[in-house]
């Protein structure tokens, strides 16, 4: 074998490292490496991987091998890496995913959709999942200007924008800062605005201390706090007589674990203390707000009811038992009601 096919066998190998990070998407793989990966996984020898760049720089931001078109990430005017999926075609969906987790947890959105005939996008916040862990940049500017790239990006036209929690402050916060000309409607799922901390002008939200409460458990160890988060409140298995999933306990723990601790640190502060007051009154598309009234992350009262009075083409849609994380755990509703109001 020349010199120049073992170079070749390398860099497949070290593409397949890149791509393997953060993602099962075997197909990918095979359309990049092809027929020759097995072979590659086992001839090459370790001295050739050093024609490629050093190993530590692969986990955080994959970088493209030169001349190599990546189709899952956009870079933004501030240099992080933006990863997203975009699947389908059709008028397009847009997901924004909630703290501390990624484009995964919309799963069980993206394929309802797609199959009914929707192109569907999600995508990792920045210091999320499989973008980059940047160090700044974690507020709601930030995470709308970021939105905004990405649409536009893709040149999105007459989209819905679905946003979950933290999510659904940052398509808030995007269609009052750039605008509603590239959508059509949108949805808040279980979101954070107006403003969930406490203040003089919102005596119903939730004391700061709360919320300095978590960043601490985070720094201290966010394994342990994540994984007590998805085991009890967020899904609603803390209730008596609710059936606690195990699968649904570790996805939502293996997505925090993939982002950044700096990302999620700064992200509780985001959430919190971003006020959308000014931005609901801006929006003038119809909005679906979707909340329950068990709600222990983001507590109803103080939350969806208000976001609807004040939008100007707001409807608050109620559930009675549900969870915060209720697109995954009641799916199959949230999926239905959301298909009717894009459809009505």
């Amino acid at each position: 074998m020349s010199f120049n096919e073992k170079n070749e066998e390398a860099r497949n190998v070290v593409r397949f490292a890149r791509i393997g990070v953060g993602t099962t998407d075997l197909s990918r793989r095979a359309m990049i490496l092809g027929s020759a990966a097995p072979v590659a996984l086992m001839t090459v020898p370790p001295a050739a991987l050093a024609l490629e760049s050093k190993p530590a720089s692969i986990p955080n931001s994959p970088t493209p091998i030169e001349g190599e078109e990546t189709m899952d990430m956009i870079t933004t005017k501030d240099g992080v890496r933006i990863y997203y999926k975009d699947w389908g075609t059709g008028q397009p969906i847009v997901f924004s995913h909630g703290w501390p987790l990624s484009a995964d947890d919309w799963d069980a959105q993206l394929l309802f959709f797609l199959n009914h005939g929707y192109r569907v996008i999600a995508h990792d916040r920045r210091g999320h999942g499989r973008s980059t862990q940047t160090g700044d940049g974690h507020d709601m500017d930030h995470y709308a200007d970021d939105l905004a790239a990405l649409t536009s990006h893709l040149d999105l036209k007459s989209a819905i924008h679905v946003g979950h929690s933290t999510g659904g402050g940052e398509v808030t916060h995007y269609l009052a800062r750039h605008g509603e000309s590239r959508v059509a409607k949108a949805a808040l799922i279980s979101a954070v605005p107006p403003l969930m901390v406490k203040t003089e002008a919102n005596p119903g939200g939730l004391p700061k201390e709360v919320f300095d409460g978590f960043q601490v458990q985070l720094a201290a160890n966010r394994s342990q706090f994540y994984l007590d988060v998805a085991s009890g409140p967020f899904y609603g298995f803390n209730r008596p007589g609710v059936k606690s999933s195990e699968a649904a306990i570790r996805n939502w723990w293996r997505q925090g674990m993939m982002g950044g601790a700096k990302a999620h640190y700064d992200g509780i502060v985001a959430f919190s203390q971003t006020d959308f007051t000014e931005d609901l009154k801006k929006i003038t598309i119809p909005v679906l707000v979707m909340h329950s009234e068990d709600d222990q992350i983001v507590p109803y009262a103080d939350a969806g009811p208000l976001s609807a009075k004040l939008l100007k083409n707001g409807t608050l849609k109620t559930y009675k038992d549900f969870p915060h994380g209720m697109p995954t755990t009641q799916a199959e509703t949230i999926n239905t009601d959301l298909l009717a109001f894009i459809k009505s």
